[in-house]
């Protein structure tokens, strides 16, 4: 099998915990045994298992009840009870309960095999649904980093050096210019790529239930609460976890979060035992942490902790000459033809002589909207923006005059361009130019706006 799985046996015949040891322990199945509830609940506690192969009679726990239990403590298993003749029933009344398959004694050596390697496939299935699911980040910029500038090429350059390691990696730069894709990279070429990627963007959290959403809650934990729910944390183990918008993470939470990168435990919410975190983290954002730890926003330790490896990513008003190619790679996606979109000589023009403050998220956008316009599947003046033509000739007579312009003068056209873009939105203005509120605040008073 592609991945290596680990089974938890509980039973509480010693010959048959040895024999199953030996017979199925291989480079692609971990074997561990457990002879009564109390340590198999030990075992659970310091480890997370694909498979468990539960005897429905221990001498210190119900069969049916221990089942419930494992289920409701660990996302994706998968259970095989071992019945003896008389215990036949019980077996059926877990099968309609959510057990996998049941073995009865005295069991083939070879079925037993069999039925675990067929559960842990439905586990694979079961991951990868609800990785695709959960890994549908809004900014996906269909997944590869195009460019060829040297910024593209110094990032790429530090995606390979970084990838194979189990260091927490935090992406920088504006909002829309591929943080995602970025972390899509690093997972990839990792020795988590066939494990998830989850991706959470820290923005869409409900502040009440944020703790809950990373860490999960345990029944009756607080009000609704009417059954245990595994959070992100555990749907990411082994794999890799992706935290977008970290700033924006509470304080409260954010001490939790670094309790989890410091000792790689956690508990769930109203959770007692401790639980192990095997995951690589993942974090961007579009502010200035640093300025946030000084404002008292952001927690100084939690920022030094994923600030260990840095990736800056540069707006796509900095490299310009990635523009053609990111054209060519999003109208070959996006194009309903069959055969290829095409951009006329003036049009790629226009998209070169613009600014872009949305970045490669709006060039796509653009793109798109295009795309809608075009005759014949080609892409010309007519097909785009007004706006963004008609902003040609501004920005031809800015560049000309542009050694007249001040450092200040440039600085305060782009904070209103920016409160303009956002609607006056303060706080999103602040994120977007990566300062803190405090900042924007102190330059807004300096130049009068």
């Amino acid at each position: 099998m592609a991945n290596k799985y680990s089974v938890l046996v509980v039973d509480d015949e010693q010959p048959i915990l040895r024999l199953l040891e030996k017979e199925f322990s291989t480079e692609d199945r971990e074997i561990e045994t457990a002879s009564t509830a109390r340590e198999a609940r030990e075992k659970l506690a310091r480890k997370m298992f694909d498979v468990i192969a539960l005897d429905i009679r221990l001498p210190d726990a119900d069969g049916l009840e221990l089942f419930e239990e494992f289920k409701g403590r660990i996302p994706d298993v998968e259970i095989v009870l071992i019945t003896g003749h008389g215990d036949i029933d019980s077996a059926v009344v877990a099968m309609r309960m959510g057990a996998y398959d049941y073995i009865p004694k005295p069991f083939a050596l070879d079925r037993l095999e069999l039925v675990m390697d067929r559960a842990f496939q439905r586990v694979c299935l079961q991951r990868e649904n609800r990785g695709l699911r959960l890994s549908q980040g809004e900014d996906n910029l269909f997944g590869r980093l195009i460019g060829k500038s040297k910024a593209i090429k110094q990032i790429l350059y530090l995606v390979e050096k970084v990838a194979p390691t189990d260091v927490p990696v935090l992406l920088t730069g504006e909002s829309g210019v591929g943080k995602d894709v970025v972390a899509r990279a690093i997972h990839d070429r990792s020795n988590r790529a066939t494990e998830p990627l989850i991706i959470k963007n820290c923005a869409t959290l409900q502040r009440e239930l944020m703790r809950s959403e990373l860490f999960g809650h345990a029944k009756g934990s607080f009000t609704g609460a009417t059954e245990s729910q595994e959070g992100l944390i555990a749907y990411a183990n082994k794999g890799s976890l992706f935290l977008d918008e970290i700033g924006d993470l509470p304080l409260e939470v954010q001490a939790s979060l670094l309790r989890v990168l410091e000792a790689k435990k956690y508990r769930r919410i109203g959770g007692k035992e401790e639980r192990q975190a095997d995951i690589r983290f993942l974090f961007a954002t579009n502010r200035n942490l640093a300025a946030a730890v000084e404002d008292g926003e952001f927690n100084e330790a939690l920022f030094h902790r994923i600030n260990v490896f840095k990736i800056e990513i540069p707006p796509l008003r900095e490299r310009k000459e990635d523009i053609p190619l990111l054209v060519e790679h999003f109208l070959g996606r996006l194009s309903p033809r069959a055969d290829s979109a095409a951009i006329s000589e003036k049009a790629m023009g226009c998209l070169l002589s613009y600014n872009w403050p949305g970045n490669v998220r709006e060039l796509r956008n653009v793109l798109e909207r295009s795309l809608i316009l075009a005759e014949n599947g080609l892409v010309t003046e007519s097909s785009l923006p007004k706006e963004l033509v008609d902003r040609q000739h501004t920005e031809n007579s800015t560049d000309q005059s542009f050694g007249a312009n001040t450092l200040e003068s440039m600085e305060k056209e782009h904070i209103l361009h920016m409160l303009s873009l956002y609607g006056g939105n303060r706080q999103k203005t602040a994120q977007a130019l990566g300062i803190g509120r405090k900042t924007l605040y102190r330059k807004l008073e300096k130049y009068g706006l």
